[in-house]
């Protein structure tokens, strides 16, 4: 196992916001669109935070390590004891599955409503498969929030009815439900061997591994049938070849076990489909095969149809896999990996999968003793990988990553990495021809923890070795990323070149900070690239490390709305900081990373730079003082600052006692103005002015809070900082 961990230091602090609604407030954004990348799915996902409902909605937030940064969408919706989330179906439906998330060690379950009348079924939620550390990975902080419960709902439902899941008592936060209608159970296929017949239970309660062994054995060239029900296999199965293993379906058909196949070699001709492997796996021990396959298949074997949950990885693939095809299968809540081809991996196809919710990459290629060859993964919808890369492709010749669409990637990752990073020797690196050709990444990018500077949605890194393949990103769409499009870098920091990469056919729309961040030695053509939203400037072109050597953008034409270069290397653009001076009448601080000595529940400090009036941040409580900053990212002669409490009636007057100082460097602060009492009344909007004196240069703005007359803590909702006096 692995992840992008390592690399240079610079300073990025990450950006985030939380936004809390007041209870009984119906949440009705609209559903997020999706692109026509990605698989072909059975079933139609509709976010919490477009339903109705009495929760509270949190995010959108990009901060390593909360909740709302690990939602599909970055938002989701909390329910506190008897508070409900309904979801309009968006089509005929059977049969739902819920992501969520409840606070660590706790378990518990949503009352189920269809159209107003609830169901005798309820939908059992837990913290068991939730909140997994790897403090062996550097940067890593707690993660894996989310999880996924399914259930039948005994009916059908129509499009436009109403589905509501109502919280029994557990705090629930709830993601996304994905709606399907799932067929009848198939029936046995002639011929085939049943593993009923040889003795498993599908009650679930007896150990059915030596059936599983003896159908397997008995049914050589042909068919093992898996029957509905739920079997328990207590150790992995070994020697599986020339045989295919056929369930009735992965809503009807389960097998228990965190470790089903496991073998270092096959002859192959291996078919396994249309059931579910759901593991019990909680915590990530790399050096344990706790997969569904860890090993090989053979040359010539599929996967098909899979329901794969609760395990390590869903197939770690060494070894002789030639012409292997991954299709169609659902990889969900793995604590590493979705699928490794981890080297000599040959004409592989992993095409129309959905993966959620891995602990690392979701799909990866690692030429580790010899190069992954004329391999591809092609139309893969991923959502949601917490501690890596959507896809990642580590050396290997001729590879392709086709039509996929990745979103909400975190922490340590991009949507697609095409790296040099080797992690252990023999490694092959990049070569051939690599194609990335119609990708589609929403919200993809990350706050990397060890570089201290973000990653961009679509990454080329030459970390250990010189990137020398030719490299074709084409067609390509990326949204809504929260720093930059496409980035170019040797993350190790030895300053190797990236080379031979061509972009043509890109739409950019609102990235945070850059379309472009350069920070290797080489060379990239870019045509028919057009952004809109920048948030900062065209390019960032900075090499990392200094003075070892430029990076040349070559203009093929038809490129649009990137033409400026960031122009000052010693600071990192922020996300919507660009180049001009700002308008004297502008808030410098909106949007900006804010810190803080301390805060409470989800009440965080980027609540006061959020621009939402409502949602707010609060310190810790009866320990004062307090002090919240921001960095404004470059200095600034601030003349007026405007601090604001949420303007509502029900936040009664107060005054607070507030110090602010100022920094230029971030550690060595000075006093601004001295301690005063500013009084915050709802009957006037709840608004402080705060005149600040002339020279006051200053690129980090600390308020120290010493006492507040209405709450034990410091609070402000908004925090505005202006030229203008």
């Amino acid at each position: 196992m692995h992840s992008s961990t390592a690399g240079h230091v610079r300073r990025m602090p990450a950006i985030g916001a939380v936004v809390a609604l007041a209870a009984g407030m119906l949440v009705t954004l609209a559903p997020t669109a999706h692109a026509a990348a990605g698989a072909a799915l059975p079933f139609t996902s509709v976010e919490a935070e477009s339903a109705a409902g009495t929760g509270t909605r949190i995010g959108p937030d990009y901060t390593q390590g909360t909740l709302a940064s690990e939602a599909s969408g970055r938002q989701a919706v909390r329910l506190a004891a008897g508070q409900r989330v309904e979801f309009t179906v968006p089509r005929a439906a059977n049969a739902v599955n819920v992501a969520y998330s409840v606070p660590d060690g706790q378990s518990g379950s949503l009352d189920v409503y269809v159209n107003g009348t609830r169901l005798a079924k309820t939908l059992p939620v837990t913290s068991k498969y939730s909140y997994v550390d790897t403090g062996w990975i550097a940067g890593a902080k707690t993660h894996h929030f989310f999880d996924n419960a399914r259930l039948l709902l005994g009916r059908d439902v129509q499009a436009g009815d109403k589905v509501a899941f109502e919280s029994t008592g557990t705090q629930v936060t709830v993601d996304v439900a994905d709606f399907e209608q799932v067929a009848a159970a198939a029936t046995q296929p002639a011929g085939s061997v049943s593993v009923v017949s040889k003795g498993a239970d599908p009650s679930g309660n007896g150990d059915s591994t030596q059936a599983f062994r003896d159908a397997i054995a008995a049914a050589q060239g042909g068919t093992v049938w898996i029957p509905p029900g739920d079997y328990r296999i207590t150790s992995s199965l070994n020697g599986v070849q020339n045989v295919t293993l056929q369930g009735a379906g992965g809503w009807y058909s389960v097998v228990h076990t965190s470790r089903f196949i496991d073998q270092s070699s096959s002859s192959g001709n291996v078919h396994i489909k249309d059931f579910a492997v759901i593991g019990e796996v909680t915590e990530r021990v790399d050096s344990s095969p706790d997969n569904f396959v860890n090993g090989s298949l053979g040359p010539g074997s599929s996967v098909s149809g899979m329901w794969i949950q609760h395990l390590k990885v869903g197939l770690w693939l060494t070894g002789n896999n030639d012409n292997l095809v991954v299709e169609k299968s659902r990889i969900l809540d793995t604590t590493a990996d979705g699928l490794n081809l981890n080297g000599n991996a040959r004409g592989v196809v992993v095409r129309d999968n959905f993966l959620r919710n891995q602990g690392d990459d979701s799909l990866a290629m690692w030429s580790l003793y010899a190069p992954d060859t004329g391999s591809s993964f092609v139309n893969n919808t991923i959502s949601q990988p917490n501690l890596a890369n959507g896809i990642a492709i580590y050396g290997g010749t001729d590879i392709s990553v086709r039509n996929n669409q990745i979103s909400d990637t975190n922490a340590l990752g991009s949507g697609i990495a095409i790296s040099n990073q080797k992690f252990l020797d023999p490694f092959s690196p990049l070569s051939g021809t690599i194609t990335v050709d119609g990708n589609t990444l929403v919200r993809a990018g990350a706050q990397n923890p060890n570089w201290n500077h973000p990653m961009g949605a679509l990454r080329v890194d030459s970390y250990d070795s010189a990137v020398n393949a030719t490299v074709n990103i084409t067609n390509t769409t990326i949204t809504d990323s929260p720093y930059s499009a496409f980035e170019f870098v040797s993350g190790g920091g030895q300053g190797y070149p990236v080379r031979n990469v061509n972009v043509t056919g890109a739409t950019v729309r609102n990235t945070g900070t850059v379309v472009v961040q350069a920070e290797a030695q080489g060379t990239a053509a870019f045509k028919n690239v057009t952004a809109t939203g920048v948030g900062a400037a065209g390019v960032y072109n900075c090499p990392y490390p200094a003075n070892s050597g430029t990076f040349s953008l070559t203009d093929g034409g038809g490129n649009s709305g990137w033409s400026s270069t960031w122009s000052d290397c010693s600071s990192w653009p922020q996300p919507g900081q660009g180049n001009p001076e700002p308008d004297p009448n502008r808030n410098l601080a909106k949007g900006r990373p804010a810190t803080a000595t301390g805060s409470q529940d989800v009440y965080t400090p980027g609540k006061a730079v959020d621009g939402d009036a409502n949602s707010y941040w609060e310190s810790a409580n009866n320990a004062f003082p307090q002090s919240w900053t921001v960095d404004l990212g470059s200095s600034y002669a601030v003349r007026r600052l405007v601090l604001k409490l949420p303007p509502s009636a029900a936040w009664g007057a107060r005054t607070q006692t507030v110090t602010v100082l100022g920094s230029t460097d971030g550690s060595n602060f000075s006093t601004v103005v001295g301690a005063q009492g500013y009084r915050f009344d709802p009957a006037t909007g709840n608004t402080a002015t705060v005149p600040l004196p002339s020279g006051a240069n200053l690129r980090y703005l600390r308020l120290s809070v010493s006492a507040n007359t209405g709450w034990p803590a410091g609070q402000f909702s908004e925090v505005e900082a202006y030229l203008g006096s």
